[in-house]
């Protein structure tokens, strides 16, 4: 499979960026979006996105390379070369939650109602990024036939496409990639509750992806380790385990959503913001 999307000659532009890229800026839009209907301020949207994708590839790269310090200590250089691909998505979940939450603690901006906001994003974000993967044959998993290819339906350039170091493959970041989009679908239905509390669209997302990833994790072939376990597999364990604490605490709150922006006398305050209207 041809990696390269663009040879300009003095530039080449890989899938692997384009999908990268698109998943982002559809993120970005989703976020906008939803941001507009709570009422916040453009100018510091547009800061606090701009600033947490930034530490987001940052945190993502970090992640990958500190996984295969070994081969990159040998190969320096390479550890700038993004567009090959090594772009941990846990990595730039565990960067943005830093970054936002230092930005919201600045703001005077409820943290989780913030992260309510980013979650319905994300997801569609990583759905698509993750096609990046199949354009530079990672993400993949264990050994497998034609014939099963063939029987799950797949369509035949991905087919193609998982044939890798001489044998087929199973599409895992295909199967990925679906329930991402499941999710976010899934998302657009939960937010349109009336009584939607805080929070409690962060707490699917870290149980619906942490049980996804934790599965499709488990079929692949080129995880980071952590010796013998997968790395992925506990920070989903961790994500599903913090889901579920969210949950409980919610149900015994009194029914209703709070405002997006704390108590604060500097601030103003929203009191009348419609939520998902």
């Amino acid at each position: 499979m041809d990696r390269v999307a663009l040879d300009l000659g003095f530039i080449q532009i890989y899938w692997y960026s384009i999908f990268i890229f698109l998943g982002l800026l559809i993120a970005c839009t989703v976020i906008y979006r939803e941001s507009k209907k709570r009422g916040i301020d453009e100018d510091t949207l547009i800061n606090m996105t701009f600033t947490t994708v930034i530490a987001g590839i940052i945190g993502a790269r970090l992640y990958y390379v500190l996984f295969n310090l070994s081969y990159y200590l040998q190969h320096p250089i390479e550890i700038f070369e993004i567009w090959n691909g090594g772009l941990a998505i846990h990595g730039a979940i565990i960067a943005g939650l830093i970054t936002i939450f230092l930005f919201c603690k600045q703001m005077h901006i409820s943290f989780m109602r913030m992260l309510d906001i980013i979650v319905v994003g994300l997801i569609i974000g990583q759905a698509i990024g993750r096609w990046g993967n199949f354009f530079n044959s990672e993400a993949y998993g264990a050994v497998t036939t034609l014939q099963a290819l063939e029987s799950q339906g797949i369509p035949k350039f991905i087919i193609d496409g998982m044939y890798i170091l001489g044998e087929y493959r199973q599409p895992t970041f295909l199967y990925e990639s679906i329930g991402c989009l499941f999710g976010f679908l899934a998302m657009l239905i939960i937010r349109c509750g009336k009584y939607l509390k805080r929070g409690n669209l962060t707490a699917f997302y870290l149980v619906w992806y942490g049980i996804l990833r934790f599965l499709i994790e488990g079929l692949r072939t080129d995880s980071l380790m952590l010796g013998p376990i997968k790395m992925a597999q506990i920070v989903s364990a961790i994500f599903i385990l913090i889901g579920i604490i969210i949950f409980l605490i919610n149900m015994k709150k009194s029914k209703g959503d709070e405002n997006l922006y704390r108590k604060d006398p500097n601030k103003v305050m929203m009191d009348n913001i419609v939520y998902f209207n």
